[in-house]
């Protein structure tokens, strides 16, 4: 393997590992002695220092580290600030969706309606803020009780759950056709 390959490797570790690594566990990983690896190393951080890169690495007693450069720091505050955008997937807003009407809800509820693990939607929207633990269920495991918050209202435009639509029975004999047809064809496959 040709010495460009090494550096490559070197700077794959360090970025994936996001705290400094060992020379040890480096070299040992790249299969060279701790000196060989160790003049890689030194010269990679001579390059990224006269290149225009905004990261470069650090020697940390004996390990290394990749680190963005001080001077990008302004660049990096100013993004941090900017406002997430949420994106809102079918999943997360079906999920939202039974949330919003069944609440307060249970996660197993929540999977029995959806037919799929609801876990990574629930948390997403946790995370975002639109549902919130309400307590848990008195039942044997204590399941957690899910429920909307005031981000959901805002962000929905609706001042309280009495404004969400009401779907009529037509609509839901629709939804309830679709959905056994999905099965009929995921069955099928």
């Amino acid at each position: 393997m040709e010495e460009k390959n090494y550096k490559a490797i070197i700077e794959a570790i360090l970025f994936t590992m996001g705290e400094s690594v060992d020379l040890g566990r480096i070299a040992e990983t790249i299969e060279l002695d701790k000196n060989q690896t160790k003049a890689i190393i030194e010269e990679m951080m001579a390059e990224w220092e006269q290149a225009d890169r905004g990261v470069s690495i650090l020697e940390l007693d004996g390990a290394y580290q990749m680190c963005t450069k001080s001077e990008m720091y302004e660049y990096l505050i100013r993004i941090a600030k900017q406002p997430k955008h949420r994106v809102l997937t079918d999943v997360l807003l079906e999920t939202l969706s039974i949330i919003a009407y069944k609440q307060p809800v249970t996660k197993q509820e929540i999977e029995k309606i959806r037919g799929v693990s609801s876990d990574h939607a629930v948390n997403k929207l946790v995370e975002y803020n639109l549902v919130c633990e309400l307590g848990r269920l008195d039942a044997p495991g204590r399941p957690l009780l899910f429920g909307t918050t005031e981000e959901f209202l805002r962000s929905f435009g609706v001042h309280d759950l009495e404004e969400l639509p009401v779907l009529s029975p037509v609509q839901l004999e629709e939804f309830k056709q679709e959905a056994e047809a999905e099965m009929r064809v995921t069955m099928e496959i």
